[in-house]
């Protein structure tokens, strides 16, 4: 029995329908084909330069570029100023990111100087980014009761931080006291005097982060331990940590004996106290000092200081500073003091004393009346010009 199939009848095309031509689907075919090979061309010449990038040559000439990275800086942060000194192209921080992530290096990227060459290639820019320079360290030490202009020369005189006006710069940027919390125009009073070490690839800003960081350290030990006394400067002056900053900068300014600190605190604070003192003048000559020393802007008084404060001084309204001419608290502090100043204002003595004068030993004699202030004066100063440090009428 044959089993083979008959081919199928093919209907006549009726003559009305044109016949189906094979060349579109020829030149479809041809274009899908050429659209394969390039793209397998185009993939393999990306793989190509995919495999070869780490080698591959920057397109700079052979000149050193040297840059610092900040300690703590996230890798965008590095790739940024990779960027910026043009050791890498921007057309190329892609690639190079995606380079050292790959070899899960992104972490491994150490702060300070780094010396680069524009020819260099990405695996040689990564090792001198991983490249760790021997730490150099400085010791140095911010005495208790110095100014934002005299820890800025202390740090560039040690070779820290870059010059004074860096220094000086970074204690008033509004970005870098905003992300440190401090009100005001700059970080006066909030720079802890303490002995520190630094590297001497740090920068200006870490210098200001530090020297806040460990002022907060303090300070919240001191809150800690007198919750009363920060609580009474609450309810009888509306105080809140600014305020305490800037009476302690006084206290420090006043007396080198930590014995004498609480009671200097308690003079202050009786006088804004007490009803019976008026008008509230705290009076202390360092408020005039500072007023025509340190900020950028200084009254036509301030501008004649010589050194020496003089009655056209003390009689200066245009210095905000000028604790004989306005009442309360100066507009911020006018040192930075440390631990015996600040914890004075927050447990301060209990007396009734308003005035004090200096017995020209480094210690003061302490009065509750006018009249027996006057005394004091006549006996210790002898009718001596004011400008002398003391609380004087």
């Amino acid at each position: 029995m044959n089993t083979r199939r008959k081919p199928a009848r093919r209907e006549p095309v009726p003559w009305f329908m044109p016949r189906r031509s094979k060349r579109p689907q020829r030149v479809a075919l041809a274009i899908i084909v050429s659209l394969v090979c390039f793209a397998g061309f185009s993939a393999r010449s990306a793989y190509t330069r995919l495999m070869t990038y780490p080698d591959r040559p920057g397109v700079g000439g052979g000149q050193q570029i040297t840059l610092t990275i900040p300690a703590g800086s996230s890798f965008p942060k590095v790739l940024q100023i990779l960027q910026e000194h043009e050791v890498i192209g921007a057309d190329e921080a892609t690639a190079f990111k995606l380079f050292v992530l790959h070899r899960g290096a992104a972490g491994k990227v150490t702060a300070g100087k780094h010396t680069f060459r524009g020819d260099m290639t990405p695996t040689q820019i990564l090792e001198e980014l991983m490249h760790s320079e021997p730490v150099h360290e400085r010791r140095v030490t911010i005495p208790e009761g110095k100014n934002s202009l005299q820890i800025a020369e202390i740090f560039a005189d040690a070779g820290l931080g870059g010059d004074e006006q860096a220094l000086l710069y970074a204690m008033r940027d509004p970005e870098l006291l905003a992300e440190l919390g401090i009100e005001g125009e700059n970080a006066e009073g909030y720079l802890f005097p303490d002995t520190y070490r630094f590297s001497t690839s740090v920068s200006a800003e870490d210098i200001v982060r530090r020297l806040v960081k460990r002022h907060r350290q303090v300070y919240a030990e001191l809150r800690k331990q007198h919750v009363d006394g920060a609580r009474k400067l609450a309810e009888d002056f509306e105080w809140g940590d600014p305020e305490i900053v800037i009476m302690a900068s006084l206290i420090e300014k006043e007396t080198g004996q930590a014995a004498e600190r609480p009671r200097i605190a308690s003079v202050f604070l009786n006088r804004l106290r007490f009803e019976s003192f008026k008008p509230k003048l705290l009076q202390t000559d360092p408020t005039i000092i500072y007023g025509c020393t340190v900020p950028k802007r200084v009254s036509a008084a301030c501008e004649e200081f010589e050194g020496r404060i003089r009655r056209i001084h003390l009689r200066d309204p245009d210095n905000p500073y000028n604790t004989y001419t306005h009442e309360g608290l100066p507009p911020g502090p006018i040192s930075n003091p440390g631990r015996g100043s600040l914890e004075a204002v927050l447990a301060p003595e209990r007396t009734r004393y308003l005035y004090f004068v200096s017995r020209n030993d480094g210690t003061h004699y302490f009065s509750k009346s006018r009249r027996e202030h006057e005394e004091a004066v006549d006996k210790f100063i002898r009718g001596g010009a004011k400008g002398d440090g003391s609380v004087q009428e």
